[in-house]
């Protein structure tokens, strides 16, 4: 179940703060709107936005603002809670048959559990079962990477198009250098192009790409565990020897507490 992603919002509000901050310690709240300049923000949004449509089909495009959603959301994938089911099935199988696991098959939502479940029902060759679901897991890789490549490239970008606003108003500044009174607001309003470019690179598209391929990484460590745990069930692995082996995927800190609790419900028994 997908949740909202407090962290992200959070982040990008603390950074707009603290610049926000900065301007107005110094300069007051008349010292921050000197720091909004329309012009200037639509060379840098205006530029990368036409940058894009030259790098990427409009149907990459269209998806980009799906994409950026992802990192505004989090799904719970607790490891612990998949070996235990796994561990509960493999039992089950050992004592009926991969057959008896059709009647479980309601309970499982996950797309990628529920193939490869029925791969090993279907009897299929451990061999052939880590192929095929490898096989889904570059795909999704490749998906969220080209998801993922147009917030790169816009991060890229933004800086480049925040230097080409501040190089216009540098050749309309340098253009008035008859009155001397208009070089400084002049350069100022010149350089606020590189500032917009450089706060949406750094403080969004770039970090919104890593946050992207942080939870691809995710998704892919628990695809990894779903697929050694289906060509466990499906060879008819012991289920404590398969769930030794799952444990390996668990971090060392976590590992050590689930096996206290593990000696702790023991003892209560």
């Amino acid at each position: 179940m997908k949740k909202f992603d407090l962290l992200t919002p959070i982040g990008i509000l603390i950074g707009i703060s603290m610049v926000a901050f900065g301007v107005i310690s110094s300069g007051g709240v008349q010292g921050f709107l000197i720091f909004i300049d329309f012009p200037s923000m639509l060379i840098v949004l205006g530029g990368v936005f036409g940058a894009l449509c030259v790098s990427f089909p409009i149907r990459q495009l269209r998806n980009m603002w799906r994409v950026g959603l992802q990192a505004f959301q989090s799904k719970e994938s607790n490891v612990d809670e998949l070996i235990e089911k796994f561990v509960q099935l493999s039992e089950l199988a050992r004592r009926e048959g991969l057959l008896v696991l059709e009647a479980e098959m309601d309970k499982v939502h996950d797309p990628f559990v529920r193939k490869g479940l029925l791969l090993a029902i279907d009897g299929v060759e451990p061999e052939v079962i880590k192929e095929m679901l490898e096989a889904e897991i570059i795909g999704i890789e490749e998906r969220h990477s080209k998801g993922r490549s147009v917030f790169e490239k816009a991060g890229d970008y933004a800086p480049a198009w925040g230097m080409v606003g501040t190089l216009i108003g540098l050749v309309l500044m340098l253009r008035n250098l008859n009155t001397p009174s208009t070089l400084g607001p002049n350069m100022a309003i010149a350089l606020l192009t590189t500032l917009y470019g450089s706060l949406l690179s750094n403080l969004l598209f770039q970090p919104i790409a890593a946050k992207l391929a942080v939870k691809t990484e995710q998704e892919v460590f628990m695809k990894e565990v779903v697929i050694e745990a289906v060509v466990g069930l499906q060879s008819g692995q012991n289920p404590r020897l398969l769930q030794e082996k799952l444990k390996a995927f668990i971090p060392a800190k976590k590992a050590r507490q689930s096996l206290l609790k593990e000696r702790a419900s023991v003892r209560e028994a």
